[in-house]
């Protein structure tokens, strides 16, 4: 099966948060990374504790980004990492993780990252996006190098859409995460259904 990840952005979201939340896990993506790398500690604390919540109620994985010390502390083993953080990580907190992503923008990068313990990646941008506004785009023949680079799944990121889908499945890539799109579309129900036709296709 070709995996969704949905990656959260607060700040684009044009609802209430949580409801948005809810409305995503009811579509039963493979999983949600919760990306919101602005909040403190303590803010960010609350927040991953409701959204874990709903994720549950949903048997949808719930992964956390950057905090690995909060993510320890009340015991989620799902961890999304930057790789310049995830290298100054020890070796055993690390392993504490039962899955482990990083962000990757290069062969080297995935290596790294798999070197590290890594069960995932995510590798981008590969289409143009408005997140990387002026940036050119990596592109599919990036992201067929990246695929076949290391002996874990890898899921594209950038400018995903269910138009795409094929594309980045052809280059190799395990699955495809969807961020902004999600945020600010009318009906994320709608929208993931259109990713899992095209996906039966």
């Amino acid at each position: 099966m070709f995996d969704i990840i949905c990656i959260t952005n607060r700040k684009l979201c044009v609802e209430n948060f949580l409801t948005r939340i809810k409305r995503i896990a009811k579509s039963e993506p493979r999983a949600v990374i919760l990306r919101e790398k602005d909040l403190s500690p303590d803010e960010y604390r609350n927040l991953e504790l409701e959204v874990m919540k709903i994720c549950k109620e949903h048997s949808v994985d719930c992964i956390l980004h950057s905090y690995s010390a909060l993510a320890t502390e009340i015991g989620c083993d799902k961890l999304h990492m930057p790789l310049p953080l995830l290298c100054k990580m020890t070796d055993s907190e690390r392993k504490s993780f039962k899955v482990l992503g990083a962000s990757c923008h290069s062969v080297n990068d995935a290596k790294k990252a798999y070197s590290l313990g890594c069960t995932y990646i995510t590798a981008g941008h590969v289409f143009e996006t408005d997140c990387k506004k002026g940036l050119e785009p990596r592109g599919l023949e990036f992201l067929s190098s990246v695929s076949s680079s290391v002996p874990i799944p890898v899921y594209a990121i950038g400018g995903i859409t269910p138009e795409r889908l094929f594309l980045v499945r052809e280059a190799g890539a395990a699955g495809a995460c969807i961020m902004s799109s999600l945020m600010t579309c009318d009906s994320p129900e709608d929208y993931l259904m259109k990713f899992k036709k095209q996906n039966f296709t």
